[in-house]
């Protein structure tokens, strides 16, 4: 980022808190694909997200389409300063922790903690506020691209799949036969009611999870439309996995809920739907293969397996009230090309089990029967136990976080034992291995020892092709 134009934001920082920034973060945000660069401004007091973006008509509607639904009293950041002719806003700071990461700290394989679900819960049932409530009186004059998700706006996104997926995936198609079926499917999509807020990315990574509660980013492209895009963004999200049966319950709590908003007809509802699910679909591969096999940035291509487990469960599963043969034959070329299932077996095939315990009630049994991996003692470095402020606090919580982060002995620890992990998760990886274990202890199991597992999860989930897994076995006594 240009210093010109991070100072545009320290000046915006400054002007509203009334004192200087002291810390500048760059955040994940701008790695995605956005194009946005987005960066943590703090000081003492005070924090803020300030974000950097040269289109102009999308920071007008995100402004907008922000002070509206606080007004209706909505969970999205207040927004504190505006520099729009420089492409620059600052906006209150949610924290780090998406729903999307929320749901991977607290899942092992389908397996799903309860309170994951109930924030499901909690997400699909905001969404009819958003769709209803909110959407009844907003100014739809500044969407952008377009004011609907109306017959360009879908040709826009089926194109997009079939160009940079389709295509540059190598699906072979029959090109007037495939248009017929696009044009069959978007006269289907447009019968369907579509006077309500159509947020079009209302997916886990633009939903923070702060104190037990959501709060929602990225809805500059909404626009009017169909109530049954949103929720099959939410609950068809590739990588978040949901299993069938869970994602039928969240659909189920919606309408629940929508009923309480507008007299809703299940089965019409429902007669559209899947339709719906499929676009959206189509919609995230188009993003997925430009983004990975057009770009290269081959990040974006780890979406891809999860998406067409996604397709195989809707072709084995759902009868659409339309043909669309065309369509379905290019779906099924996906699930038999060599090329894509390269990608799945890609997938992660290895998990990294990372465990924080007390010295004091033994080290963690490895159940893998491969001999317990790592272990790592932490009762060398500074104790937070020690402070009075901190006792009652657990490796988790934002104050232990920052006495632990200001020791280079921490730091320095905590580098070398991921330099470690790391080296010995890539040799797995590519000998096929299916597991790596990786404890850390302390005295009490409930700082550093925590603090440390915690840190190695975050900086290894970047990584592709594992999934991690982590328990505090300490803390689980604690909570019987």
């Amino acid at each position: 980022m240009e210093t010109t134009s991070r100072d545009v934001l320290e000046r915006l920082f400054e002007r509203h808190f009334r004192s200087p920034v002291a810390r500048v973060q760059p955040l994940q945000g701008q790695l995605g694909g956005s194009g946005r660069n987005i960066i943590r401004l703090a000081n003492v007091n005070h924090s803020a997200v300030g974000v950097l973006y040269h289109v102009h008509e999308e920071n007008v509607a995100f402004l907008e389409f922000s002070r509206h639904f606080r007004r209706h009293g909505l969970p999205v950041p207040e927004i504190y300063a505006e520099d729009l002719t420089r492409g620059a806003y600052l906006e209150e700071d949610l924290g780090d922790t998406t729903l999307f990461e929320f749901l991977l700290k607290n899942r092992t394989g389908e397996d799903i903690a309860p309170k994951v679900v109930d924030a499901y819960r909690q997400v699909a049932a905001m969404l009819p506020r958003f769709q209803i409530e909110a959407g009844r009186d907003l100014n739809y004059k500044v969407c952008y691209p377009r004011g609907s998700f109306d017959r360009q706006s879908i040709a826009w996104d089926l194109n997009y799949f079939k160009y940079y997926f389709l295509r540059l995936a190598g699906i072979p198609f029959n090109e007037q036969a495939l248009e017929n079926d696009f044009n069959h499917l978007t006269k289907f999509l447009l019968s369907a009611p579509r006077d309500y807020f159509l947020y079009r990315d209302y997916q886990s990574r633009n939903v923070m999870w702060r104190e037990g509660s959501p709060y929602f980013l990225d809805y500059q492209g909404g626009r009017k439309g169909a109530l049954q895009y949103d929720i099959a963004s939410l609950l068809f999200d590739a990588k978040a996995d949901l299993p069938p049966e869970l994602r039928q319950q969240l659909l189920d709590h919606y309408l629940d809920v929508l009923g309480d908003f507008i007299s809703i007809e299940r089965a019409e509802f429902m007669h559209y739907y899947y339709a719906y699910v499929y676009v959206r679909i189509m919609q995230a591969l188009g993003a997925y293969g430009f983004r990975g096999f057009y770009e290269r940035k081959a990040h974006f291509l780890e979406s891809v397996p999860y998406a067409m487990k996604n397709l195989r469960w809707l072709l084995h599963r759902i009868k659409l009230p339309i043909a669309l043969p065309a369509l379905t034959d290019a779906f099924k070329g996906m699930l038999g090309s060599e090329k894509l299932q390269s990608l799945s077996s890609r997938g992660k095939d290895m998990v990294v089990r990372i465990f924080s315990f007390s010295f004091h009630h033994g080290q963690p049994k490895d159940e893998s029967g491969n001999g317990g991996g790592y272990v790592f003692d932490a009762r060398s470095l500074p104790n937070p136990g020690r402070e009075e402020a901190l006792q009652a606090l657990t490796g988790k919580d934002a104050p232990v976080i920052d006495y632990l982060n200001g020791h280079d002995s921490v730091r320095q620890y905590l580098d070398a034992a991921t330099m470690l992990v790391d080296s010995s998760v890539n040799n797995y990886l590519k000998r096929r291995f299916k597991s790596l274990m990786v404890s850390f202890g302390c005295t009490g199991g409930q700082h550093r020892s925590v603090y440390l597992a915690e840190q190695l999860a975050q900086r290894l989930r970047s990584k592709p092709g594992i999934e991690v897994a982590v328990r505090h076995l300490e803390l689980e006594e604690m909570d019987k």
